[in-house]
C-alpha cells in the first residue's frame, strides 16, 4: 500500500479541482453565449506588459502579449512546469521508474496517442488547414478523468486508478513532445542559442548541487523568455526547467535531521494558561535563529523536484488550470448548430476522443497484454478495464490548448470554436458511458 501512496494522493488532488474546473468551464459556456459575450471577448484581448524602460517582456515579435496570449503562453508554461516535475519524478521513482511498471500505461498511451490521430485524418476533409488538428485528441484530462473515478473510489480497484493516472502522465510526456515538434514553425537561432546556454547553466547548476530554488525559477523565467522568440512554443521551457532541477539530497539527510533535535532540545518550553493565550507571544533572537535554522534544515530534507512541484500544486491545480478554461472553454454558440458535431473539425475531434481514445488505448492494451508485455491491473477484469479506457476520452486541458495552438488566427475562428465544441462533447459522452461502464461492470466492493 505504500508504494500506491503517490498515487491516492494524487487522486485527491485532482477530485476537488476537477469540481472547479467544470465550474469555470460551464462559466465560460454561459457568459460567452450572453448578452456579455462580446465584453468577455474583448477582455482577453485587452495587452499584457511588464516594461523596463521601453523593453516590454511580456511582447513577441514588436507585438505585446495579450491577456489570451499571457495565460496560454505563460501561465500554461509553468503547468508544463508542473507537469515535467511530475513525470520526472514518476520516472525516476514512480509508476515510470522502470519497464515492468511503465510498460502498461506508456503501451495504452501510445495507442490512446496514435489511434485518435488515424480517427482525425479518417474523417477530417482532406484540408491542410483542418489537418492541423489532428493532435487535439491525443491527450486524456487527468482532472477530469480522476475526478469521474473518485465517484466509484470504494469500488474501484487501486490497480485500475494507478493504471489511470500514470497513462494520463505518459499522455502528457507525448502531448509535450507533440508541442514541440509540430507547433514549431520559423527557428530563430539566436534566441535558440541563448536558451541553450541557459539550458547547460541548469545543467551545470544541477551538477554542482545548486538547492536553491530561486536559481532554477529565475533562470527558468530567462529560459522562457527565449523560447518565446525562438519558434519553439514557450510552454517548452516549463518541462526542460522540470528535467534540470535536481530530485536528490546531496548531502543526505543525517546532518539536518541531528542539526533539528539539537535545535529542539534546546528550544525553552512555555506553558500558556487560558489568561495568557491572547497576550503577543515575542521570541527572543536567539529564539527566532534556533526557528530559522530548523526551518532551513528542513528545506534541506527535501528534494529541489518535489519542493518546486509542491510549491506549484495549489496555484496550477486552482488558478492556472481553471483559468485557462475559463478563457478558453467559451465557445460561441451563435450561428453554431449540432451539425457542427456531425462534420469537418468537430466531428472529427468528437471521434477521435470518443472511439479513438477508447479503442486505441483498449486494443494496444490488449496486445500488450497477449504478447506478455503487460498485465491486467490486479483485481481488474477486462470489462472494468474496458471502463477505465472509456474515460481515456475525457480531453480537457491539454487538448484545449493544442487547438488553441492548431487554429490560432482570427481566420480560424469558426474551426477553433468546432474543435472546441467537438473536445467539450467528446469529453462529456466518454465521462457519461464511462460512469455507467463502471457502475454496472465495477465490484459492489472493491
Amino acid at each position: 500500500m505504500e508504494n500506491n501512496y503517490p498515487f491516492i494522493s494524487m487522486l485527491r488532488k485532482y477530485v476537488s479541482s476537477s469540481v472547479l474546473l467544470v465550474i469555470t468551464t460551464l462559466a465560460a459556456l454561459i457568459i460567452a453565449n450572453s448578452a456579455w459575450g462580446d465584453l468577455y471577448r474583448k477582455f482577453w484581448e485587452l495587452p499584457v506588459s511588464l516594461s523596463l524602460g521601453s523593453f516590454n517582456v511580456f511582447s513577441h515579435n514588436g507585438h505585446a502579449m495579450t491577456l489570451g496570449d499571457f495565460i496560454n503562453d505563460y501561465l500554461m508554461a509553468i503547468f508544463f512546469l508542473s507537469v515535467g516535475l511530475e513525470i520526472k519524478r514518476e520516472v525516476l521513482c514512480g509508476e515510470l521508474s522502470c519497464l515492468k511498471k511503465a510498460l502498461a500505461p506508456v503501451i495504452g498511451a501510445c495507442g490512446g496517442m496514435i489511434v485518435p490521430v488515424i480517427v482525425f485524418f479518417m474523417v477530417c476533409p482532406k484540408d491542410p488547414v483542418m489537418e492541423r488538428g489532428m493532435a487535439i485528441p491525443m491527450a486524456t484530462d487527468i482532472a477530469f478523468s480522476l475526478g469521474c473515478l473518485s465517484i466509484f473510489s470504494k469500488r474501484c480497484p487501486i490497480g485500475l486508478k494507478i493504471f489511470l493516472a500514470a497513462l494520463a502522465v505518459a499522455d502528457d510526456l507525448g502531448g509535450i513532445l507533440v508541442i514541440a515538434i509540430r507547433y514549431t514553425e520559423h527557428l530563430n537561432l539566436w534566441y535558440l542559442l541563448a536558451a541553450a546556454l541557459l539550458v547547460v547553466v541548469l545543467c551545470i547548476g544541477n551538477w554542482r548541487n545548486v538547492r536553491t530554488k530561486a536559481f532554477y525559477f529565475n533562470t527558468g523565467f530567462l529560459l522562457w523568455y527565449c523560447m518565446l522568440g525562438s519558434g519553439i512554443h514557450a510552454t517548452i521551457a516549463g518541462v526542460v526547467l522540470a528535467f534540470c532541477v535536481p530530485a536528490n539530497l546531496s548531502n543526505g539527510t543525517k546532518f539536518y535531521i541531528e542539526r533539528i533535535r539539537h535545535q529542539l532540545e534546546h528550544f525553552p518550553e512555555t506553558v500558556v494558561t487560558k489568561a495568557d493565550r491572547n497576550k503577543p507571544v515575542l521570541l527572543s533572537d536567539e529564539e527566532i535563529a534556533m526557528l530559522k535554522s530548523v526551518e532551513s534544515s528542513s528545506d534541506h530534507l527535501i528534494s529541489p523536484l518535489q519542493d518546486m512541484e509542491d510549491i506549484l500544486k495549489m496555484s496550477v491545480n486552482y488558478h492556472i488550470i481553471p483559468l485557462f478554461a475559463f478563457a478558453n472553454a467559451g465557445v460561441n454558440l451563435e450561428g453554431m448548430s449540432l451539425m457542427n458535431l456531425f462534420s469537418g473539425v468537430g466531428l472529427a475531434v468528437f471521434l477521435g476522443l470518443f472511439i479513438g481514445k477508447f479503442c486505441g488505448v483498449l486494443s494496444f492494451s490488449w496486445i500488450g497484454i497477449k504478447l506478455g508485455l503487460m498485465q491486467m491491473p490486479q483485481n481488474a477484469n477486462w470489462k472494468s478495464f474496458a471502463s477505465i479506457c472509456m474515460l481515456c476520452g475525457i480531453g480537457f486541458t491539454v487538448s484545449m490548448f493544442m487547438a488553441t495552438l492548431s487554429y490560432p488566427s482570427v481566420e480560424h475562428v469558426d474551426l477553433l470554436n468546432d474543435a472546441k465544441l467537438g473536445i467539450l462533447c467528446g469529453t462529456i459522452v466518454s465521462a457519461i458511458i464511462g460512469c455507467f461502464m463502471l457502475n454496472k461492470f465495477l465490484p459492489e466492493k472493491a
